[in-house]
């Protein structure tokens, strides 16, 4: 037994440094080197250059002179230690009362007609339940109220938010979206 026990714990060992030690170094480092924006969490910073949060998790901003995203069912909403959607199918009675109202909320909150159209991302959430980005339809219908809050021109409000939409995944995946934790970072004081 001492004849394999001795190699097998010093395979255990050059494997433990190798796979353990030096490749996650060699990765990080050459991540740090060829994606220094995104190996650190895509980090998003204040004109003062403080951490506020990260493009790829979606944050809750309260008030009219804000653009909303999408419901979140992630622990207290956008709790990035409890990701999860809400896990109610599309026929679900609760589902479909909680869908309901956020519908009367959405066209209140931003003066549309009782029988105006409502983007399916406003009243719904995400699977992961962190999706930081809104269809350009929804961004569009939240930028008259975002405009009158801040005293802007709606046109500069519209022509922000189509500097801050990304086009498709790879030229034909999903689409276009605007990211609201960048795009609400953009707006003038």
């Amino acid at each position: 037994m001492r004849r394999q026990l001795l190699p097998a714990l010093r395979i255990l060992l050059v494997l433990t440094v190798l796979c353990g030690v030096a490749y996650p170094l060699l990765v990080t480092g050459f991540a740090q080197v060829a994606f220094a924006d995104k190996a650190d969490g895509s980090l998003v910073h204040d004109a003062g250059g403080t951490v506020v949060g990260s493009s790829l998790i979606g944050q809750d901003f309260e008030g009219d002179q804000w653009f909303h995203g999408r419901p979140s069912s992630a622990g207290a909403g956008y709790d990035a230690t409890a990701s999860s959607s809400s896990n109610l199918g599309p026929t679900n009675p609760e589902l479909l009362k909680a869908v309901a109202a956020r519908v009367v909320a959405y066209r209140h909150e931003n003066g549309l007609a009782t029988d105006a159209e409502v983007p399916v991302d406003a009243v719904t959430g995400s699977g992961s339940g962190l999706d930081p980005q809104i269809s350009v339809a929804n961004a569009r219908l939240q930028a008259p109220r975002v405009a009158k809050a801040r005293n802007l021109p709606v046109a500069e409000v519209l022509a922000l938010i189509e500097r801050h939409t990304a086009g498709r995944s790879l030229g034909f995946l999903g689409e276009p979206g605007v990211n609201v934790v960048t795009l609400d970072l953009a707006l003038p004081a």
